[in-house]
């Protein structure tokens, strides 16, 4: 059985990523690529579908931590015999590579304490037993296309196909463990020593880490989520993978179940508003290229989310042969939102691209012209129904958040003062942007005067908190404010945010039932800031943060009567909320200070 979602940890190159549980279990792992097969997937299955255990052979009593500023994980194993720690770590460097590499190193710190290390590899989600072969210093395991190489001095044998090792560390030693994956059809990969990549790696993240805008008192939290945003970034393209993993599910024992491997246009906004927040400018640039290239083609054809080299075909199946966490099934790998017309992506888009350009980034080749493609097929589509923000199966409908991001488009760029753009245009979409915000005052108020999840609707929905995060209406507006009282009333548990009630009316085509949403969670932080209730922002974020795991991290979901994550994890999308809402918070207390001095 998998551990908790929040009892594991994340290892990550900017290619890929690994988790490990408090017990030495990497039990997720995927080479080269983030969305490549896995092949450990005990996370979503049993030892016996894939994992590499590394542990004292007797019981322990455990401590771990990241080394500062860096995905190194650091865990201490103190035994009756005495007491060992563990680095485990992915190689990560600024060059490309056509290997990966992690490295799990032993080094005794006091007395003397035996280990043993469980490797069980099987490639295609748990599903395929390669064939292993013996070779200097390790053993070579093929099966398809891939093959790995797992090197160490420590003698290893294979017992019911899997291969085992047993062995001691005495205070003073240090035991490494590499395994390395390449093309099973190339050469074998090359031998590395495990301390130099380890030196090499922790300057890699130092030089990064430290280069990070400070946040007051939540700086190091801050810190720790870029870091963790830095890990879910493909380095090669600049794409951020919503989170590394698949199918953990938002219900323990339900089926919203999706994988998460891949790159959401609807976080982009707010993850360049984080990286340029926090002095990532040239991630930020790198990012902005990749949603350019990726959108690339026929307007009418716009996804919600991408490959992370801009694939398109991201087809949903089921791995059928996988139980699935705790028994949550169906298994789902690839995803079928990239199917769905999602309008709000639109907004989205054009957003980033307005942002990137005011924040000084020169337009990429040709941006205009397809910044221009965009919002015209943007008028022709935005008073459409479509599947919106939550992706829900149950039909498309006017959703409210739909209909306020297609404004946000028209509105962001009818303010480009950009030659590239006629005044004529921006004349035209400064109309459309008036245009739809009349709509939709006319279309998703209620009776009650809060705004409802869509058109003729009564439902709330948590998306609607960005009506003023975005500038559609302003933070004392009485619908703005009627709205958030509402969402604090009906859609929060213990104070935390339900995305919308998935009950057995949420009519999205999917059964009830799931945790509250850390992203809505923050967003509501950042409303209440807008809203000069610094205190009740300040509770509320303290309250979130204080979800983060003993490493600082995040899922999607939380289930606060349960008291347990839920959802893929590490969530990218919760870790760039917290920093948005963190900065937002520290500016506004800066202000407050600000103005206590003035007026003494």
């Amino acid at each position: 059985m998998s551990a908790r979602i929040e009892d594991y940890a994340m290892l990550g190159d900017c290619r890929s990523a690994a988790l490990v549980a408090r017990d030495g279990s990497i039990d997720w792992l995927c080479l080269p690529r983030f969305d490549s097969d896995a092949l450990f997937a005990a996370l979503l299955g049993t030892r016996d579908h894939g994992r590499w255990l590394l542990a004292p052979a007797a019981a322990t009593r455990s401590r771990r931590r990241y080394r500062d500023g860096s995905l190194i994980l650091e865990t201490h194993h103190e035994t009756d015999t005495g007491v060992v720690e563990v680095i485990d770590f992915m190689v990560a460097s600024h060059n490309g590579h056509d290997h990966s590499h992690l490295v799990r190193r032993v080094r005794g710190l006091r007395g003397r304490v035996r280990m043993r290390s469980e490797l069980v590899v099987r490639f295609g989600y748990g599903r395929r037993v390669p064939w292993v072969t013996r070779i200097d210093g390790g053993i070579c395991a093929v099966a398809g296309p891939d093959q790995i190489v797992v090197r160490t001095p420590v003698a290893l044998h294979g017992h019911d196909l899997n291969t085992e090792a047993a062995f001691e560390v005495a205070e003073g030693e240090t035991v490494s463990f590499v395994l390395s994956h390449g093309a099973s059809h190339l050469e074998l990969p090359p031998a590395i020593d495990a301390e130099d990549a380890f030196a090499r790696t922790e300057r890699f993240w130092m030089e990064w880490s430290g280069r990070c805008t400070r946040a007051g008192r939540w700086s190091e939290l801050v810190r720790r989520s870029l870091v963790v945003l830095k890990g879910l970034s493909y380095l090669p393209t600049g794409a951020i993978v919503a989170a590394p993993t698949a199918s953990l599910p938002e219900r323990i024992g339900g089926n919203r179940n999706w994988d998460y491997r891949y790159c959401w246009l609807r976080d982009s906004t707010f993850v360049l508003v984080a990286l340029i927040n926090a002095g990532y400018r040239d991630e930020a640039i790198a990012f902005r290229d990749w949603l350019k290239r990726a959108v690339a083609g026929t307007p009418g054809q716009l996804q919600a989310l991408y490959g992370v080299a801009g694939e398109r075909r991201l087809a949903e199946w089921d791995a059928h042969w996988l139980p699935g966490y705790e028994n949550s099934r169906p298994v789902n790998i690839g995803n079928a939102a990239a199917e769905q017309f999602q309008l709000d992506v639109y907004g989205e888009l054009i957003a980033t691209l307005e942002l990137a350009e005011r924040k000084g980034m020169a337009p990429a080749r040709h941006g205009y012209d397809l910044e221009r493609a965009f919002l015209r097929e943007l008028e022709k589509r935005w008073r459409e129904p479509d599947e919106g923000i939550w992706e829900v199966r149950g039909g498309r409908r006017h959703f409210t958040h739909s209909k306020v991001l297609s404004w946000l488009a028209f509105d962001r760029a009818s303010r480009n003062p950009a030659a590239a753009f006629a005044n004529a245009e921006r004349a035209r979409w400064a109309t459309l942007a008036r245009e739809v915000h009349a709509d939709i005052l006319a279309n998703a108020v209620h009776a009650d005067g809060h705004f409802v999840q869509s058109y003729g609707s009564d439902r709330l929905d948590a998306a609607l908190l960005v009506i003023p995060l975005v500038g559609f209406l302003p933070p004392d507006d009485p619908r703005v404010v009627n709205t958030v009282a509402a969402i604090e009333q009906r859609l929060t548990v213990d104070g935390m945010v339900e995305r919308y009630r998935a009950d057995t009316h949420a009519r999205d085509g999917l059964p009830p039932g799931e945790g509250t949403f850390l992203a809505c969670s923050f967003w509501l932080v950042e409303c209440l800031v807008m809203m000069d209730r610094l205190e009740d922002a300040e509770a509320l974020f303290e309250r979130l943060a204080g979800l983060c795991n003993d490493v600082g991290l995040l899922a999607e979901e939380y289930d606060p009567r349960g008291r347990r994550m839920l959802g893929n994890f590490p969530q990218g999308y919760s870790h760039v909320a917290l920093v948005n809402a963190a900065y937002r918070l520290e500016h506004a207390r800066a202000q407050r200070a600000s103005s206590k001095e003035v007026h003494g």
